[in-house]
């Protein structure tokens, strides 16, 4: 049958406490109304129209093309907000699949489902349900002796009978477009909130013996909606325990779920294994064969093949086949290594380039520089790429050596297979295959020490 998708994300979000709209709120690294976006996009649509309210453009901005978007500019409830949808659809004869742009747990197979019961069944409306053990919050769904359902309430509208009912209303639905938007012109906001509820056409539907279904959904935790932080941190939770289940079923080790957060954005290799308290972010891919961990975090992170990062950090920055990371690296953005690199305990890098095979073993800082291939920068070295005014960049060339201690300003070269002194600070170009020194010269004073006890314990 030919679909169409409404997708109401106008509301404000208020408990979220937030300036962000509610629906751009992150949920294993995407907006949760994204997640509702894939979920819709798994299945073959004419068109997907959102329907936008509070701070409308940002949330537009957020999700690009792809999108039809339609304006509420009051938020005078679910009914009203479907109707804005009504240009963007002139003219559609199929059905419509309405949904909500907060609930970021639902799959793509239960609104199959759901779609595909309601053509069957030829109804006018089919609406999504739930049996919850505690349904306090939710509308009710009320149906004749016979199952068929008669009429949705709302929590605050409903009187103790129906308030001990569980089944629920989940929000979702799937309409025949025909007459759709014509009963909900006509429906009146009588209840406690005085909104036009999308609700109310389901009573209405049946008024004028239009069949109207139900289906009830196998997994509650699918239609759990976000109205606030405590909400949001128990969405994130269940999604990510999705995210960990999917990678390790492609043949990732996850040594304990419980203390691993990986992004639904984030691509892992077979054989991979991800220790504990490690964070992983962003767009970030990394290979097959990998150790990352423990306590790690990577954000946009690309790492290759065989790669080991152990209790380090790594941000927006490629690692290449064969490199060790850690522990206690920092790997700041723009960064770029090659294969085989060692990159040792407490040593920070940005912005550079490391060729094949070079080593930064321990207790060094490396920024803005191009490191050679088989190069060795010892404990200690740092490259001083800011005067105050400008950073400039440091080269290191291929085989260089860099004693340890040493202090390259910037801008400067030490060319292929040059070695410096340790403890030099290095201010000028340093020629292929020669050594730079650059440290003041040593001088041994006799007897010092005594004469200096001497003079600090005068006898008495």
């Amino acid at each position: 049958m030919q679909l169409a998708a409404v997708i109401l994300a106008a509301g404000k979000g208020t408990r979220m406490k937030s300036d962000l709209p509610k629906v751009l709120h992150r949920v294993c690294g995407r907006p949760m109304v994204e997640h509702v976006l894939r979920a819709v996009k798994n299945i073959a649509l004419h068109k997907i129209v959102l329907v936008v309210g509070h701070q409308g453009e940002r949330v537009a901005e957020c999700i690009g093309g792809g999108v039809e978007f339609a304006f509420q500019t009051e938020q005078l409830g679910t009914a009203h907000a479907l109707l804005q949808a009504r240009s963007a659809l002139d003219g559609f004869d199929g059905h419509i699949l309405v949904l909500c742009g907060d609930t970021p747990l639902v799959r793509p197979r239960t609104l199959e489902d759901l779609c595909r019961e309601h053509g069957r069944k030829k109804n006018a409306a089919t609406v999504l349900t739930a049996i919850l053990p505690d349904p306090t919050g939710y509308g009710r769904v009320i149906r004749f002796s016979g199952g068929q359902v008669q009429k949705i309430v709302e929590q605050k509208d409903a009187g103790p009978a129906e308030l001990a009912v569980r089944e629920i209303n989940t929000g979702i639905y799937c309409f025949q477009a025909r007459g759709l938007f014509e009963a909900l012109a006509n429906l009146r906001p009588d209840n406690a909130q005085g909104e036009y509820y999308l609700t109310d056409i389901i009573e209405f539907y049946m008024s004028q013996g239009r069949p109207v279904g139900a289906v009830s959904i196998d997994d509650p935790a699918e239609i759990t909606g976000i109205n606030d932080r405590c909400q949001l941190a128990a969405a994130e939770k269940l999604l990510r325990r999705r995210v960990l289940d999917k990678l390790m079923q492609s043949g990732v080790t996850v040594l304990d779920p419980d203390s691993t957060f990986i992004d639904d954005t984030v691509e892992i290799g077979a054989d991979s294994v991800i220790y504990p308290f490690t964070i992983i972010e962003g767009k970030s891919n990394i290979g097959e064969n990998c150790t990352i961990g423990p306590s790690s975090r990577l954000v946009n992170a690309h790492l290759g093949d065989r790669i080991i990062v152990q209790n380090s950090v790594i941000l927006d920055s490629r690692v290449g086949d064969g490199c060790s990371i850690g522990p206690f690296a920092y790997i700041r953005p723009g960064c770029v290594l090659e294969r085989n690199i060692k990159v040792g305990d407490f040593v920070e890098l940005k912005n550079s380039r490391l060729a094949d095979g070079c080593k930064v073993p321990h207790l060094s800082y490396v920024g803005d520089a191009e490191v050679g291939r088989g190069a060795n920068i010892g404990a200690g070295t740092i490259t001083c790429n800011y005067d105050g005014e400008k950073k400039s960049r440091t080269r290191i060339g291929d085989h260089a050596f860099i004693g340890s201690n040493t202090n390259l300003v910037a801008p400067v070269e030490v060319g292929d297979g040059a070695v410096t002194g340790a403890g030099s600070t290095i201010t000028r170009d340093v020629p292929p295959g020669a050594l730079g020194v650059a440290r003041g010269k040593q001088k041994n004073i006799s007897g010092w020490a005594a004469k200096k006890k001497k003079t600090a314990c005068p006898d008495k």
